[in-house]
């Protein structure tokens, strides 16, 4: 589950360099840093959740 999501947001993250996504607050290049916060979030997040195993 883990590295799906990792790939995801990494995925999301080259996409938002060549064309940004145009959210709330994803609406220069230069803001794909937040999408690594994101990431670094849901990953806690989900390690969290399933207890560290």
């Amino acid at each position: 589950m883990t590295k799906i999501l990792l790939l995801l947001i990494l995925a999301m993250m080259v996409v938002h360099i060549i064309k940004p996504l145009g959210l709330p607050g994803l609406r220069r290049r230069a803001d794909f840093w937040k999408l690594a916060l994101i990431a670094l979030a849901a990953v806690s997040l989900t390690i969290l959740l399933r207890g560290g195993e």
